[in-house]
């Protein structure tokens, strides 16, 4: 369940960077909680396209975090932030 919250939040971050379909097949599988099953008979593709398309995404999220390091950085800063004055803290939460 670790994994699943974590590419959540990295789809937060680089879902953009995905293509139409990636986008679509990975919030129905970890949004929607279809099965591979069910996304394949909605796109008429077969199950294993899927799959692959999948496998792909978790790879280019991984690939896209280890480059730019956008969600261990908001991570950091919003544990640095716990220890601030409130008027800072807010100021920061805004921006991140």
């Amino acid at each position: 369940m670790d994994n699943h919250i974590y590419y959540i939040n990295l789809f937060d971050y680089y879902g953009n960077l995905l293509t139409e379909k990636q986008q679509e097949y990975f919030i129905d599988y970890y949004f929607n909680n279809l099965t591979l099953s069910e996304i394949s008979e909605n796109n008429n593709v077969s199950r294993t396209a899927i799959n692959n398309q999948l496998h792909q995404v978790i790879e280019k999220l991984d690939y896209y975090e280890d480059k730019l390091e956008l969600y261990s950085k908001s991570l950091k800063i919003k544990e640095i932030i716990k220890n601030e004055s409130k008027e800072i803290k807010e100021k920061i939460e805004e921006l991140i």
